[in-house]
């Protein structure tokens, strides 16, 4: 017989119990960004998605992927998230640093075009980084409905960096709390006085999904879905493939409108 106290059993009651905090609290802010997201991808426009260290996770969780569909432009600096060196040329430091540089996000945005029915989704637990809190205000200013996903108890449990002057919550039009404690690890061992367990990836792929299908019901609906990505177990070899194609066929359409050559950033 198992253990039911034992850490693995722990973390996912924990984790049980932050899924039903999103589902109790987030539902309403959820099915907005939805909306606005289906508005965008339902008018040829985009949803850019952005996010840096393990917050990357939920940018490729939406596109692309099994179940997954066009309509998303999956914004990632691998300076920034490529983490698995962890020290030496490529290490965690850097990347630490380099996501807390002011200005770095106005130089990314300005390899893009947006139109006005477009979204930008910006991902970051903690909130506070500059990169994460200057892209929200970057495509603010763009004229572009901009979503915070990012957990209000992590990021008001810290202080605002003064030179970037404000956390990501306070940038975006909608935000969609994560619902993570403080230190985003859940655990707490005994013998031991530092917590274990992220719960943000959890959440953040909760989130992502719940998004990703009611998006996808309202694209439905309206007549506009895009071809969605599937396992050729579901669909048989020769439909699968032609799935992948148009899939990829139809983002390379609507990114290459989007790519700013004269980096103008309008």
């Amino acid at each position: 017989m198992s253990d039911v106290n034992a850490p693995a059993p722990r973390f996912l009651a924990e984790g049980i119990a932050l899924l039903q905090r999103i589902s109790e609290t987030q539902a309403g802010p959820i099915e907005t960004a939805a909306r606005w997201c289906a508005e965008a991808i339902g008018t040829d426009g985009l949803v850019h998605l952005f996010g840096t260290g393990h917050s990357r996770i939920p940018v490729e969780e939406f596109f692309p992927r099994y179940g997954s569909y066009p309509g998303f432009n999956p914004i990632v600096e691998l300076s920034m998230t490529h983490h698995t060196e962890v020290v030496g040329a490529n290490g965690q430091r850097q990347a630490m640093f380099i996501e807390r540089v002011p200005g770095l996000a106005d130089e990314i945005l300005a390899n893009f075009r947006f139109q006005p029915q477009d979204v930008m989704i910006v991902f970051s637990a903690g909130g506070l980084t500059a990169v994460p809190v200057e892209m929200a205000r970057g495509a603010r200013r763009r004229g572009i409905r901009t979503i915070a996903v990012t957990s209000i108890l992590q990021t008001t449990s810290g202080e605002v960096d003064p030179r970037v002057g404000s956390r990501l919550m306070d940038e975006a039009d909608l935000v969609i709390d994560l619902c993570t404690p403080p230190p985003d690890a859940m655990i707490a061992v005994a013998g031991l006085d530092t917590p274990i367990a992220p719960g943000s990836t959890l959440a953040y792929t909760a989130i992502v999904n719940a998004l990703k299908v009611r998006i996808a019901e309202l694209l439905v609906a309206a007549g506009r879905m895009p071809p969605v990505i599937t396992r050729a177990t579901v669909v048989g070899a020769e439909r699968s493939r032609a799935l992948f194609d148009a899939a990829y066929g139809e983002h390379a359409r609507r990114v290459a409108r989007a790519i700013d050559v004269q980096g103008g950033g309008g």
